[in-house]
């Protein structure tokens, strides 16, 4: 650090000459308007906080690098996948899901696991959660399942009845509900958590040979989780408990780490697999398409400041790099609107230019003006294409996206497959121990039993019945035993 001593300015970088005493009539006579300091201050001191996000508004992040491990580069032609030992710098943001800025970390919500990689090619964002699935696979339900999770619009309190409601009406949610009432629903910290792509991408090699993805972020220190109890006990004590924890590990030197595989799928394979490969609500079965390892991702920087790095950190899944496309995953398809659109409306039109969201080549573009332009706005370069200036950005074929096919009538479609059942079945019976499923139950009990309107409980009970009988039972048996996570309003 510089011994050369600083002085206060405005933000103009005028001197101020008094930062404790507002300019006044008098010692008693009212403050001047002509005390731009004091209004700077003010002003600014209002406009401190961005919205915050609709979802994933609570969250923590650090910086890292992420290192191939392993020859993938038959599967895609992405640069920054391109060599063994090859390293990529990082900044991965961790969140809840439904809660507010304010909400505590140790409640049952899915974590958002959102990795932006600062590749030569420009910024890959794979925007994904600690679940492998997700609580619905289009796109036009995902504002409601959201309401549902947020606050009564009357009581402006969290309502079970919304909640359950909605759940008991869209039977594809049984997947992810049983998953997010295990033990996994309430992760031990952010680093002994699994992060996944969950929708499935496509990779695509320098032949121009396509094959469908999933992608696996494993933890290596190993999956842990909180029992309800302590989580709750976490939750009044420390709601800040995750972040904490992450922020630090890091700063002792302690750096968390995950090993990336994927799934891959011959794209000639899609249409006669035994589940649709693009429904979120489904995984691949690993007897099917076994991980293979890519890298290991390691995080070993803290934010120098949390609003400049966290908060206004901006991930996109449209943001992707040569040799990664989307899916007709239509859930992925909303998304890639959705979220560079919240990101323009939240942070602003230019939020790529911000220091934690700029590409490590420069961008060039025309795309000019705007709110919180603070660069040169593209100087006395054209701001039109095509154009006849020599060294104005062109375009480069070989950077399409490979062409696929499609087909069939414009109509609202819904998904060929109903089986909402078969998936969570297999969870419950096969991958859950004794003691996991009793939890299991206990946890569903314990939500269901905040429910107050007619006919839901009922209805969500046929639903389990349907997944396996000894759940419906089993939950049936204990609701009404069980403490309310909502009580009765």
């Amino acid at each position: 650090m510089s011994n050369e001593k600083k002085y206060l300015t405005t933000a103009s970088g005028i001197p101020v000459g008094d930062n404790q005493n507002s300019i006044t009539a008098g010692q008693h006579g009212p403050t001047l308007i002509q005390d731009m300091h004091l209004i700077e201050k003010l002003a600014h001191f209002n406009r401190e906080r961005v919205p915050e996000r609709v979802v994933h508004a609570k969250g923590a992040g650090a910086h890292g690098y992420f290192k191939v491990t392993n020859d993938v580069s038959n599967y895609t032609k992405a640069d920054f996948l391109s060599e063994v030992g090859k390293e990529t710098p990082v900044f991965l943001r961790f969140s809840t899901v439904a809660g507010e800025l304010g909400s505590a970390d140790t409640v049952r919500d899915p974590r958002g696991f959102a990795v932006k990689f600062y590749t030569e090619e420009g910024n890959y964002d794979l925007v994904g959660n600690n679940t492998p699935i997700f609580f619905v696979r289009d796109a036009i339900k995902f504002p409601d399942f959201i309401h549902t999770q947020k606050r009564n619009p009357q009581t402006n309190l969290k309502d079970p009845n919304m909640v359950w409601d909605f759940w008991s009406l869209s039977p594809e949610s049984l997947h992810q509900i049983t998953y997010l009432h295990s033990d996994r629903g309430i992760p031990a910290t952010f680093r002994h958590m699994n992060g996944y792509g969950s929708h499935t991408f496509k990779w695509v090699n320098k032949a121009g040979e396509a094959f469908f993805i999933k992608y696996h972020f494993h933890t290596d220190q190993g999956v842990k989780n909180l029992d309800v109890d302590l989580a709750a006990k976490l939750a009044g004590e420390n709601p800040d408990y995750h972040t904490e924890d992450l922020f630090n590990a890091i700063a002792e030197g302690n750096h968390p780490s995950w090993t990336l595989s994927v799934q891959i799928m011959p794209v000639a394979e899609a249409p006669h697999y035994r589940y649709d490969p693009f429904d979120v609500t489904k995984v691949w079965s690993h007897k099917d398409y076994p991980l293979i390892e890519v890298g290991k991702l390691v995080l070993n920087r803290n934010p120098e400041n949390y609003f400049a790095e966290v908060e206004q950190a901006a991930f996109s899944p449209a943001n992707f790099v040569p040799g990664i496309e989307a899916s007709p995953d239509k859930m992925l398809q909303g998304r890639l609107f959705a979220y560079a659109d919240a990101h323009r409306y939240r942070v602003g039109t230019n939020h790529q230019l911000l220091p934690i969201n700029r590409s490590k080549n420069e961008a060039q573009n025309y795309q000019r003006a705007g709110y919180m332009r603070f660069d040169e706005n593209g100087g006395s370069a054209p701001n039109y294409e095509p154009n006849s200036f020599a060294d104005a950005p062109k375009e480069t074929p070989e950077n399409k996206i490979s062409p696929f096919e499609v087909s069939g009538f414009a109509d609202s479609v819904a998904h060929d497959s109903d089986d909402h059942y078969s998936q969570p079945g297999a969870l419950f019976r096969d991958v859950l121990n004794d003691e996991e499923r009793v939890r299991l139950m206990e946890n569903f009990a314990s939500h269901l039993s905040g429910v107050t309107r007619e006919g839901i409980v009922e209805r969500q009970l046929k639903l389990f019945e349907k997944v396996d009988p000894e759940l419906a039972a089993g939950v049936e048996k204990r609701i009404g035993s069980q403490t309310p996570i909502y009580p009765e309003k």
